[in-house]
């Protein structure tokens, strides 16, 4: 069987999706599954930067002249007879004999529209439509399944649930981060995620706010990741804040080895994979019972409703309680064993052979 994977997340952003290829590949690297030929599909220009026009005219050439027209004639050199798109995002057209797996990570365009813009809530729209002509559709979490069956309408039959993998091992302890004016305290919490709303840094600055006016401070907060242009201004941060943008993964995994623990406010998550990365390299987790974070976390983090106070309180407990952490660690060290990108790929394997037939 020749499959075309798509990759295209690779040259567009450093999210989630872009980890989720880069781990399937993997897996279906060290799988190497008996009579199935896997082939990159994508337009291997990078797109990272948000400098206009440049940026928009690399989008443009992408979804509408290369994902409708050169793209199928690709699948059409090379024999395909499955595609998978790893996202919804790029309607890829394919031939009529080729058939189609997608993968959809979460449904926060329905759920939360206000948190984007009027063109990307009238594109995804169109976008989400297509599921309906995939024969199999791959969901990260039993979460997103069931926001695919009561936002959409699929049908269930038509869903399979594969868990995401990670990449970090406990004994590689990593890179310390070497920022310009950046000198990471002894004990810090680690914030990771992309700088959007629905992330809820904005909970942390109230946590931060409410223990500075108590003459109580907590350590400080270093967080990872980076803002979207257009995002509106949350307000100024706590002083003793640490942006460190993007980092790379040997860095990362060097904070949540040293982090007093990852405090992950999301609001919604089709997955969440900083609570399992974390989980991983034994830092201990904060965040709520929402969406997929239980899914994912079991009973290894420490919960906390969505409140300033509770966030607080939940700090100032890991911070003061050095048995707590290491019992936290060792919970999620073996939670996170049952995550694998190989096991993400010998399952995704498999609904590849269900589909073909």
């Amino acid at each position: 069987m020749r499959v075309a994977l798509d990759t295209h997340s690779l040259y567009v952003t450093r999210a989630g999706t872009s980890r989720y290829v880069r781990g399937l590949q993997r897996g279906l690297r060290e799988l190497n599954p008996a009579g199935i030929s896997v082939s990159e599909l994508a337009w291997p220009v990078e797109n990272f930067g948000y400098r206009q026009p440049g940026r928009a005219a690399k989008t443009l050439y992408r979804e509408a002249v290369w994902a409708p027209f050169v793209a199928p004639e690709i699948l059409r050199r090379q024999g395909i007879q499955l595609l998978h798109r790893t996202t919804p995002s790029l309607p890829i057209g394919k031939p009529g004999n080729v058939r189609e797996i997608v993968t959809l990570h979460d449904l926060s365009i329905l759920r939360f529209p206000e948190r984007f813009r009027r063109w990307q809530r009238w594109a995804d729209a169109r976008r989400l439509s297509l599921l309906f002509r995939a024969d199999r559709i791959i969901c990260d979490s039993r979460f997103t399944a069931d926001e695919a069956i009561k936002l959409l309408g699929l049908q269930a039959s038509r869903l399979e649930v594969i868990p995401l993998g990670h990449d970090f091992d406990h004994s590689d302890t990593g890179t310390a981060p070497a920022i310009p004016g950046c000198v990471l305290p002894a004990a810090f919490f680690l914030f990771v995620g992309s700088l959007e709303p629905g992330k809820n840094l904005a909970l942390l600055k109230h946590v931060y706010a409410e223990a500075n006016e108590r003459g109580d401070p907590l350590p400080a907060l270093v967080i990872v990741g980076s803002r979207w242009p257009g995002v509106a201004n949350e307000g100024a941060a706590d002083r003793g804040w640490c942006y460190l943008g993007y980092q790379p993964d040997s860095v990362l995994a060097w904070l949540y080895h040293h982090a007093l623990a990852l405090v992950f406010p999301s609001r919604y998550e089709g997955f969440g994979l900083p609570v399992l990365e974390a989980m991983a390299m034994g830092c201990p987790v904060i965040c709520s019972r929402v969406a997929s974070l239980e899914e994912v976390g079991g009973g290894s983090p420490l919960y906390s409703e969505m409140t300033a106070g509770a966030y607080g309180s939940a700090m100032r407990r890991i911070s003061d309680d050095e048995a707590l952490r290491k019992d936290l660690s060792l919970q999620g060290l073996t939670r996170a064993r049952k995550f694998s990108w190989r096991e993400c790929a010998a399952q995704t394997v498999e609904v590849y052979r269900t589909v073909a037939g």
